[in-house]
């Protein structure tokens, strides 16, 4: 029941069938040990004793035929009644963010399927304990174990065979399973994407990389990008460029440093370095680059830019985030040493505006590849991070020596002089201080799970639910053990399902960021709007 309370984002029943069956199993465990535990306190026996004396006899024979069956109505009734209130709290959710509701009787559905869950996972559990059972038992008849020490090394062989079964056995086979399937859509185009011929692009006919050894995110990425019509149409002067956009796929090159080699290698030959504005960007898991971002800043920019990523997983980013977050750190790394060496090589007055971005895992990456904020404002003129994940060591650093009397939801740092955090643009100008260059900013929306999630939840309240935290429709988030964990874990797979500015959706708000991190000289609110308008244009 209590995983039927709000959290940070809507869900349907499904999602609800799934977190109150697993918090369900959860807290019948724990009963189950905690009556055992108690049956073996001798003041607990004691009380249970005293208890009974204290009821007459007839009205214990009188009650006992009726026990069962009285709470089987109460858990009933109380079920029914937080499913009832769960539909009101998620169509209040979704209202305020202009999605669909459930209906209650819609909501309802999840009650059947959740003790489902639930009775699965005890079933399980009580499989494990059969198991347990027969070694203990086993080891006592066999091998002569004396019986506390037949179950210690029961539990313990039967902890080893379930952590060998299930990560070499089931996750192993799954993920090789899911890595090929995956690698074989990295061969495979989106609808539309076609070869580029500009010499700005890698993959061109006269690219070092080769076309089909960009993958399907990579072809994509140096496919798109605005037209020239779109670009003189945001243009201040009517002077534009095309922009350079470099990639290098995981079959480019096989490792992250000849990836980053090829890249600057390509990027030279397109004349990037010759460009204003030079953007290093980490990709997710899959190589996905976000194209709004990217197209922002080269519309702001007339097209003087220049863009390199390389990819280094076929994973989506939340199941990389699992398997392949080193990958991601490592490439970041390997890519911003190689790209900084070539900038360091030109002369002070040829060298581009060096800037990096990263969204989701893509942070977490980007960061990576820095020490610090004072190393990160040291080796770049400005940075963009999207929906970092609470894992991000730098982001968690300055969250943890926010300004007193900030929240992580609105955090200030250092009154905002160096870096900054946002969920919207008026947070961007927050606080109306002074904010010196090279400037660092990261994009936050208090209802992003991604940015919140972590396996701290399980045990402990996080610091951001330590005061009231309110996510959508305003209905504030409650932390409780277990069940917390379980509520933004399934917020993570739904964090993409929802309208622009909600979630771990960021693209309403990007070009706002780029304004405020690498805005040309001279910029206006005016200048700002008609970028807007060609970047609605072409998402209409």
């Amino acid at each position: 029941m209590l995983a039927m309370t709000p959290s940070l984002l809507p869900r349907d029943w499904l999602f609800q069938a799934l977190v109150s069956g697993i918090s369900g199993a959860l807290g019948y465990g724990i009963g189950v040990a905690l009556a055992w535990a108690l049956r073996h306190l001798r003041a607990w026996r004691q009380l249970v004793v005293v208890a009974r004396h204290r009821v007459p006899p007839r009205v214990r024979v009188a009650a006992r035929p009726w026990r069962l069956p009285a709470l089987a109505v109460l858990v009933v009734a109380g079920l029914v009644l937080a499913l009832v209130n769960g539909a009101r709290w998620q169509r209040e959710m979704t209202a305020a963010i202009g999605m669909a509701g459930p209906s209650t009787g819609d909501w309802l559905r999840a009650g059947p399927l959740l003790v489902l869950v639930a009775a699965a996972f005890v079933l399980l559990a009580r499989g494990l304990r059969w198991v347990g059972l027969r070694v203990e038992r086993g080891l006592q008849r066999w091998l002569r174990f004396p019986r506390l020490l037949a179950g210690a090394v029961a539990v313990v062989l039967l902890a080893v065979l379930t952590v060998v079964l299930v990560n070499d056995v089931l996750l192993g086979r799954a993920l090789s399973a899911v890595d090929g399937a995956f690698a074989l859509a990295n061969t495979e185009d989106h609808p539309g994407v076609t070869q580029p011929g500009a010499a700005e692009r890698s993959g061109s006919p006269g690219s070092l990389v080769p076309w089909d050894t960009l993958g399907r995110e990579g072809r994509r990425f140096v496919a798109e990008g605005p037209t020239a019509e779109e670009l003189a149409a945001a243009s201040t002067t009517g002077a534009t460029r095309t922009p350079v956009r470099v990639f290098a796929g995981l079959d480019s090159a096989g490792t992250p440093e000849e990836r980053a080699d090829l890249a600057v290698a390509d990027l030279e030959r397109a004349g990037g370095f010759d460009r204003a504005v030079l953007l290093v960007v980490t990709t997710t898991g899959s190589g996905w680059v976000n194209d709004s971002a990217v197209s922002a800043l080269e519309l702001m920019h007339g097209g003087d830019t220049a863009t390199v990523a390389t990819q280094y997983s076929y994973l989506p980013s939340w199941l990389s985030f699992l398997v392949d977050k080193s990958r991601a750190a490592d490439e970041a790394r390997a890519l911003a040493a190689a790209v900084e060496a070539r900038v360091d090589a030109l002369p002070p007055a040829d060298r581009p505006e060096l800037l990096a971005y990263g969204e989701s895992l893509g942070s977490y990456g980007s960061e990576s590849a820095y020490d610090s904020l004072a190393d990160i404002r040291a080796r770049t003129d400005g940075v963009l991070w999207v929906g970092p994940p609470n894992s991000n060591p730098v982001w968690h650093a300055l969250m943890d020596r926010r300004d007193p009397g900030t929240t992580p939801a609105a955090p200030v740092y250092a009154s905002g002089l160096l870096v900054r955090f946002a969920g919207d643009t008026e947070q961007i100008a927050t606080p109306p201080t002074a904010w010196e260059d090279p400037r660092v900013l990261y994009l936050q929306h208090a209802s992003d799970p991604i940015v919140w999630w972590g396996p701290d939840l399980l045990l402990s309240r996080p610091d951001w639910l330590a005061a009231p935290h309110t996510g959508e429709g305003g209905l504030t988030m409650t932390w409780y053990p277990l069940v917390t964990f379980w509520q933004l874990t399934f917020d993570l797979v739904n964090s993409k399902a929802v309208p622009d500015g909600h979630g771990h959706n960021y693209d309403a708000l990007t070009l706002d960021g780029w304004v405020a991190v690498a805005a040309p000289d001279g910029w206006s609110d005016a200048d700002t709007a008609r970028v807007r308008a060609v970047l609605d244009r072409r998402d209409g």
